[in-house]
């Protein structure tokens, strides 16, 4: 019998990837929702996935099959939404992660994977994130590039207290592939902006450092989280290596004949905050066998050679 798995917010870059990655594996039956069912569709159709994938709305969630896994992907997309509509990241988390929690009350079973962040951690990252790195926050000063680590470390903090449910949030610190929204505004997204225009790329001398886990093995984390002795944890996600600034630049400029400019009045600032060093040393997730294979450069190159040619 194949499992049955909900991903909510389908559309999202991160849920592409693995609606891809584990309807190859043929032993799963995928009930997609998201906001729009042609969206959806067409990128089942323009990626040739038909069998055991279903297109559900939002309002059957409650009622629908007994799903054995949730995956939450819902989330707001572009850092530059965070800054222009604050209070949606706050109602956007809470209506969804209520309505898969609600659900435990008809299957206590299930497995729910929540899409969280390295945000949790908060907003400085001088150095990366470890097993002990405290949380600083000034909770009379808050300010808007906060809020979204606020939110994540809020629904984690729900999901502990339900100790006795199977909850496993995943805190993803950088994704890249060539499902990315081009229009969002990354590193990354810049990056291929100027290359597409032929524009040189002016950025700071500070060589920051970066994480992207591969898709590959994300759904292989993803799988290692459906185990029966996994219950309610959270874990930080990481690549075999992170990859600094100018090695990436470095590569396209090699391969892909990026331009880019060092200037002393440039700089690259995270909306989110200030992140030097965004990646985790926290390799908690090697207990469930979690071993990734590619390293952040392999990451951009793989996603970037797909993005190429469609």
């Amino acid at each position: 019998m194949k499992i049955k798995i909900a991903i909510l917010g389908a559309t999202g870059h991160i849920a592409k990837n693995l609606i891809v990655g584990l309807a190859a594996a043929q032993e799963y039956e995928l009930y997609l929702f998201s906001r729009s069912r042609d969206r959806m569709a067409l990128f089942l159709a323009e990626n040739q996935l038909q069998e055991h994938i279903w297109l559900c709305e939002y309002n059957e969630f409650a009622h629908a099959a007994d799903y054995d896994v949730m995956i939450n992907g819902v989330g707001i997309g572009d850092p530059h939404d965070l800054m222009e509509y604050p209070f949606q990241v706050f109602q956007v988390t809470e209506r969804y992660d209520n309505l898969i929690l609600d659900y435990f009350h008809k299957n206590p079973a299930a497995v729910y994977i929540n899409l969280s962040s390295g945000a949790v951690y908060g907003s400085e990252f001088d150095q990366p994130a470890t097993d002990g790195k405290w949380l600083k926050l000034d909770p009379n000063h808050l300010s808007t590039q906060e809020f979204y680590g606020i939110t994540k470390l809020n629904m984690e903090a729900k999901h502990r207290s339900l100790s006795q449910h199977r909850i496993v949030d995943l805190r993803i610190f950088g994704f890249f592939s060539a499902f990315i929204d081009l229009d969002s505004r990354y590193l990354l997204t810049d990056i291929i902006h100027h290359l597409k225009k032929g524009e040189i790329l002016r950025t700071s001398a500070d060589n920051i450092i970066r994480d992207y886990v591969h898709p590959w093995d994300f759904v292989q984390l993803i799988k290692l989280c459906m185990q029966e002795d996994v219950g309610n944890k959270a874990y930080d996600v990481y690549s075999l290596k992170p990859a600094t600034k100018f090695e990436i630049l470095d590569y396209f400029a090699d391969y892909h004949g990026l331009k880019y400019e060092i200037q002393d009045n440039s700089s690259y600032n995270s909306i989110t905050g200030s992140k030097n060093n965004y990646y985790s040393l926290n390799d908690r997730a090697s207990l469930i066998g979690y071993q990734p294979h590619y390293t952040s450069l392999q990451s951009i190159q793989t996603g970037y050679d797909h993005l190429s040619r469609i």
